[in-house]
């Protein structure tokens, strides 16, 4: 029996030697490599933190102590040490493990995250809660050095410091995140892993002055005080400390007793405390600690030589989206691309390689992003902002405010559409048709294919003003690539089949679900009518009111939830014409959608052909009379 097996809570890692814990820590990087290599996932960040997640455990009590993981996607070790290594093998699986900590999976999970720079939010208001109800437990928030570059960690981090609270936070500093670090706090991290021993040698310089004879304690003292006191005089940590936390570190991340002693020690201090600990991403696998941008968030891959298990698939959405964007720019040098520490991951990686001087990765700041690329779009730039739809969610306020109010013209590129697969309701792109289309100014496409991307990217540069393009993580449809962009008319929908029975509208890939569906409904004695959407701001009413007309039923079909959506667009339509004999039936999300691959998440929430034909059947049934009119 393995060492993992004997762990049934973090109490029984207490009863190892150190020399066990290395093994142990071993066996969990195994497990962790083995588990992902099949189902995919967060591997190199979890790799990173083996010991610093065991030495954690070791000296602090889950769950009476709290543990919160920013982002989450570090909380591999975690899970497996808490009671869930039988369950490791359906990580990420629907209905398994998820990806990132889950209250009601556990316990050991106080807080859910999936998105960064909460925890030190989530902290401080566990450490409030703790004091106001006179309780006695640890609060602990872990946080990636990428996690820092955002403002809510800041926020945070000011209002912690102006507090009493004990609290402690664990800086993960990895040197990475989703895409190579940027900004002013990599530099400044940077400068204190180069300087290492600050607190040994703030605490012997405070001993030599305090046995100063006669003098020596009172010079301390001044010298704490003093604007150019010992803090200045040894440079590392003094953001943090003019913030009002106690700065520890840095630390060897990969050492337990070391660990140890510092987490035993920040425990009687007093107030916020920030301990920075090093840790090398990927470690204990060199494919990973090679490539950890590629290992971040990896697919199924060959864990003897790292190589990624690729079928053979027509390219990405983004993979054409970025190509696009390029060939674009290279006849325009007024395109520049804003991106908020996702280059790789929204395609961009060649767009800054190619333009370094015209590419803009601000690290996780979404909301400076945004605003910065209004601003860039009024000094005369052309400016497209590339990220996920889960973080435009953090942006909101900007692209409603900044962009839109303003009428700026800028284009937002809304990668990771729809659900997402394995990583969850965290980061599925459910909602952004809901926030989006309540904004004026703001056009909002979707393309039934990458074909069709690449003709709205360019068209999307063309309305001079505010415009989203959304579109899935998935690979492309394998249609045939136009060489030539072409412009399409601004709220212009596609009519691609025409029936008599029914209308079919989609918006988005789904689009291709209900040709399926049009087929197969043929077989049944029906006709349908299909509607490649494109726009839902501003809506073909002309075509939608026409075929609502003809046929008097409709079924709308999004990748969305469904208050808000695709289908509340066109009730919203036709109640507005005064057309109320017209039966719709909606198909989309009723809620949040948990993890799993998005192909089993489309059937068990019934976004596919067969429930469009249900849909249809309850519609029509056997009858075909009864047109409406208005």
């Amino acid at each position: 029996m393995g060492l993992l097996e004997r762990i049934n809570s973090p109490q029984d890692l207490k009863k190892l030697t150190y020399s066990q814990l290395d093994e142990l820590a071993e066996e969990i990087r195994q497990e962790m490599i083995d588990v992902v290599s099949q189902n995919g996932g967060h591997l190199a960040s979890n790799l990173g933190v083996v010991e610093l997640t065991i030495a954690l455990h070791r000296v602090f009590n889950s769950p009476e102590d709290k543990i919160i993981w920013d982002v989450g996607h570090q909380s591999y070790v975690h899970k497996l040490l808490t009671n869930r290594k039988k369950e490791f093998k359906s990580l990420r699986q629907f209905g398994g493990l998820a990806g990132f900590p889950k209250r009601e999976e556990s316990v050991h999970d106080c807080f859910n995250t999936g998105h960064s720079s909460t925890s030190i939010s989530a902290a401080l208001g566990f450490a409030k809660a703790r004091d106001i109800k006179k309780e006695n437990y640890h609060v602990v928030a872990v946080i990636g050095d990428g996690a820092m570059s955002a403002g809510m960690a800041y926020e945070a981090l000011n209002h912690a410091g102006n507090s009493d609270s004990n609290l402690i936070i664990v800086l993960n500093d990895n040197e990475m995140f989703i895409s190579p670090r940027v900004g002013a706090m990599s530099s400044y991290l940077n400068k204190i892993r180069t300087a290492p021993g600050y607190d040994r040698r703030k605490e012997e310089l405070k001993n030599f002055l305090t046995h100063i004879p006669a003098i020596g304690s009172s010079v301390a003292k001044a010298a704490g005080k003093a604007k150019d006191g010992l803090k200045y005089f040894l440079v590392p940590g003094v953001v943090f400390e003019e913030l009002g936390v106690t700065y520890l570190g840095p630390i060897n991340g990969h050492n337990i007793s070391n660990l140890e002693e510092v987490f035993n020690r920040a425990k009687l201090k007093k107030g916020p405390i920030l301990i920075h600990v090093v840790t090398s991403k990927g470690r204990g696998y060199e494919p990973a600690r090679q490539r950890p941008d590629v290992f971040h968030g990896v697919g199924p891959f060959n864990k003897e030589t790292g190589e990624i298990l690729k079928k053979d698939t027509p390219p990405s959405y983004t993979q054409i989206f970025g190509r696009t964007v390029c060939e674009l720019a290279a006849r325009d040098d007024s395109i520049v691309a804003v991106t908020a520490a996702m280059g790789s991951g929204t395609g961009l990686s060649e767009f800054g390689r190619l333009y370094p001087h015209r590419f803009f990765d601000v690290g996780i700041a979404e909301q400076h992003a945004v605003t910065f690329a209004a601003a860039l779009a009024f000094g005369g730039l052309k400016p497209v902002v590339s990220m996920y739809s889960t973080f435009y969610q953090r942006a909101y306020d900007q692209v409603l405010h900044d962009i839109c109010l303003q009428n700026a013209p800028v284009v937002l590129a809304v990668d990771r559409a729809g659900v997402v697969g394995e990583d969850g309701p965290t980061h599925h792109g459910i909602f952004d048709i809901s926030f989006f289309r309540a904004i004026p100014n703001l056009t909002i496409m979707a393309p039934k294919d990458e074909n069709e991307l690449r003709h709205m990217i360019y068209s999307a540069f063309t309305y001079k003003q505010p415009v989203a393009v959304r579109y899935p993580r998935s690979e492309g449809m394998g249609v045939k690539i136009d060489q030539e962009m072409r412009l399409i008319e601004k709220g212009k929908a596609e009519l691609m089949r025409e029936g008599q029975d029914l209308t079919l509208i989609g918006f988005g890939p789904v689009v291709y679900m209900c040709l399926q569906a049009a087929e197969k409904l043929v077989t049944l004695g029906i006709d349908a009518t299909v509607i490649n959407l494109r726009f839902i701001n501003p809506l073909d009413e002309n075509l939608i009111v026409a075929w609502a007309l003809k046929t008097g039923r409709i079924v709308t079909v999004e990748d969305h939830i469904l208050n808000g959506g695709t289908g509340s667009a066109v009730l919203e339509l036709l109640q507005s014409k005064g057309i109320t004999n017209v039966k719709v039936e909606r198909i989309g999300y009723k809620d949040y959608v948990e993890h799993g691959s998005s192909a089993v998440l489309h059937r068990i929430y019934g976004l596919n052909p067969e429930q469009i034909v249900k849909a249809a059947l309850r519609l029509v049934g056997k009858q075909r009379e009864g047109k409406a009119s208005g």
